[in-house]
C-alpha cells in the first residue's frame, strides 16, 4: 500500500486577522493625529472602511479555500482507506494496520485544520456595509 505524500500543514490565515486589525488600528491612530478638513477626513474614513471590508473578504476567501483544500485531501485519503474493506482477520502483513492507522491520523489532523478554518469564519461575523453602519441607530 502506498500512502499519499504527507500533507503540508499550512499556516492558518487566522494568525493574520489580529495583525490586519492591528495594522488598521495603527493606520487610524496616525490619521486621527493629522489635522484634516472634514471633507477630506470623511473621504479618508470611507476609503479605510472599504479597505477594511476588502481585507475581511480576502481573509474569508482564504479560510474557504483552506477548508476546501482540506476536504479534497481527506477525500483522497479516504480512497486509500478503502483497503480496510479488503483486510482479513488473519492478515499476514501486520504492517498494513500501522499504515492505515497513519492515514486515519492524517485525516484527523486535516479535519482539525478544516474545523479551525470554519471556526475562524464563524468568528469573523457578517460583512458590514460601512454606509449602512452610519445609518444604524
Amino acid at each position: 500500500m502506498v500512502a499519499p505524500a504527507p500533507f503540508p500543514h499550512h499556516h492558518h490565515p487566522g494568525a493574520e486577522e489580529p495583525r490586519n486589525t492591528a495594522v488598521m488600528r495603527r493606520i487610524r491612530t496616525v490619521i486621527d493625529s493629522v489635522e484634516l478638513d472634514c471633507e477630506c477626513r470623511a473621504r479618508l474614513d470611507e476609503a479605510l472602511a472599504r479597505f477594511s471590508t476588502l481585507e475581511q473578504q480576502r481573509t474569508i476567501r482564504q479560510h474557504l479555500v483552506l477548508a476546501r483544500q482540506h476536504r479534497e485531501r481527506i477525500k483522497a485519503i479516504l480512497d486509500f482507506l478503502q483497503e480496510v474493506d479488503d483486510l482479513m482477520i488473519n492478515e499476514p502483513d501486520r504492517s498494513v494496520y500501522a499504515e492505515l492507522a497513519l492515514l486515519f491520523e492524517e485525516v484527523a489532523s486535516i479535519a482539525a485544520e478544516g474545523a479551525s478554518a470554519m471556526h475562524s469564519l464563524a468568528m469573523l461575523g457578517p460583512e458590514r456595509d460601512p454606509e449602512r453602519d452610519e445609518d444604524a441607530p
